[in-house]
């Protein structure tokens, strides 16, 4: 009996170290990769609406796409606040607009089926600008009625840094489906290692002669 309970105790010492592992880890994970925000504007419709909460993922300057929807905060635009947009070119890309014509991105035109109401332009006149290294061009999805990189063409073609990004708005959550199985495992190993916790107590109990005391810590 006293073989059984330290094979239980180490299991459950075993289990409970684990399970903290894991329910800690993906917390930690959580809280430094990821975050969130609410969309208090119309000029990302109809991807994201007036009070729509949105996962971010936190991202480097260097990893953002084209396509990408983004989070990001030029403090000399907006008063300072973070706005969603839609990354249309990076450093190095050439795009522009024909009043009433689709987007072109390198002298190709875009395929955007997210735009409000199919109109890709929005406003009645064009642009053709190249993106500085470093920086984005970013358009709502909304363009008729989206404040975005169109309205600030005088400073530096209207692109904003890669660096003022705060977060890529996150469509794969695969990945935090992995972390709530990381969470769901370490509980499960937490219980674990309780029902192991009171087995091991009661095999100790059983194998002593009647009448000794228990130590509190046995």
């Amino acid at each position: 009996m006293e073989r059984a309970g330290q094979g239980l105790r180490r299991t459950a010492w075993a289990a409970g170290a684990i399970g903290s592992l894991l329910l800690v880890g993906p917390v930690v994970v959580f809280g430094t990769g990821y975050t969130g925000a609410k969309v208090s504007g119309s000029a990302m419709e109809p991807t994201y609406s007036i009070g729509d909460r949105v996962l971010l993922e936190r991202i480097d300057a260097g990893e953002v796409r084209r396509g990408d929807v983004v989070l990001y905060r030029a403090p000399e635009r907006y008063e300072g606040l973070a706005v969603l947009g839609r990354v249309i070119g990076v450093g190095g890309d050439q795009v522009a607009q024909q009043p009433g014509g689709p987007v072109t991105l390198n002298g190709s035109p875009l395929t955007e089926p997210y735009v409000k109401d199919g109109d890709p332009s929005g406003v009645p006149s064009g642009y053709d600008v190249v993106v500085p290294q470093g920086r984005l061009f970013v358009l709502g999805d909304f363009r008729a009625n989206a404040r975005d990189s169109r309205f600030f063409l005088d400073d530096r073609s209207g692109t904003v840094g890669s660096t003022t990004v705060l977060g890529r708005a996150l469509h794969d959550r695969s990945g935090l489906a992995g972390l709530g199985l990381a969470m769901l495992l370490g509980l499960l190993l937490g219980v674990t290692a309780l029902v192991s916790g009171i087995a091991a107590r009661g095999a100790r109990k059983r194998s002593l002669p009647t009448g000794v005391p228990v130590p509190p810590n046995a």
